[in-house]
């Protein structure tokens, strides 16, 4: 599934090439997706300006020109793919989790604008699209998100009374998206590593130390993982042909078996499934 880090390149992608575009048709060709496409979806979305692109936690919000909203998740396995009128063999993926060019199959969705298109592809169909009528609404749908590590919400004395007295794992915790949003499998593993945690570790027994930690690497995880573009972790690229690069400098994910890359540990990287998800760490520096 793609993190917060992949969307955000997904968000920047569609905001450089639809922003202030007028929708002028809209292809619902399978409303069955995790939600039913709403049957007034097509109409909703004509004739109106994208005014921006944002984005909330995984979330995609394109802000139209009418005060409503279009709320975009991509699930398990859904790629927005923008196609250039004039530009037909272009690579058209604006993430890093499917076929660089647009698939045959699976094209369930496409906005049509004057000289371009945006298509929505997704095999499992876990994604969806929701109609957000006014700002209220919007705040009541995202209000049990835990803020995102970069808000100043997620600080210090939050970390510390929320995880006060809990049993279930730190690494679980990570992952919760009422805790801190955001945050998916690869990018757990990478934050407990430089924070030097166990994932594993009752979470009610993690200090203040440790929490500064955790929200230090948090941001500084996260941060560089846009800033390099995303991890293209089965080698695929970006609408403007660049893979995400993140994934070189993976500490622990996926390097099973090998050798610590901390200076002077002499421990290799374990990998254990919790809450049926695949964790790595370091069997010496993870305590």
């Amino acid at each position: 599934m793609p993190e917060l880090p992949e969307v955000e390149i997904v968000r920047r992608s569609l905001e450089k090439k639809i922003k202030q575009k007028k929708v002028i048709k809209v292809l619902v060709r399978n409303r069955n997706l995790r939600f039913k496409i709403p049957l007034n979806f097509s109409n909703f979305l004509k004739n109106q300006k994208i005014i921006k692109v944002e984005r909330i936690s995984k979330y995609l919000i394109l802000y139209l020109s009418k005060k409503g909203y279009c709320v975009l998740h991509l699930g398990m396995s859904g790629t927005i793919h923008i196609i250039e009128n004039k530009k037909k063999k272009m690579l058209t993926n604006t993430s890093f989790y499917s076929s660089p060019l647009l698939p045959k199959k699976h094209n369930h969705l496409e906005i049509i604008f004057k000289n371009l298109k945006v298509v929505y592809n997704d095999p499992r169909r876990f994604g969806f699209f929701q109609i957000i009528r006014n700002k209220d609404l919007l705040i009541k749908k995202f209000s049990r998100l835990g803020p995102e590590p970069f808000n100043p919400k997620f600080n210090e004395n939050y970390v510390i009374n929320y995880l006060k007295k809990k049993e279930k794992k730190i690494k679980n915790f990570l992952l919760d998206q009422n805790f801190v949003s955001g945050i998916g499998n690869i990018y757990a593993s990478e934050i407990l590593f430089l924070s030097k945690i166990n994932p594993n570790k009752k979470a009610g027994l993690v200090n203040k130390i440790e929490c500064k930690e955790i929200i230090k690497n948090s941001k500084k995880v996260l941060s560089d993982a846009i800033n390099k573009g995303g991890s293209s972790i089965r080698d695929f690229k970006n609408i403007s042909g660049k893979e995400g690069n993140f994934q070189k400098n993976f500490k622990v994910y996926q390097r099973e078996g090998l050798a610590c890359k901390r200076l002077f540990c002499t421990g290799f990287i374990q990998k254990k499934i919790i809450s049926n998800r695949s964790t790595f760490f370091c069997n010496n520096c993870q305590k």
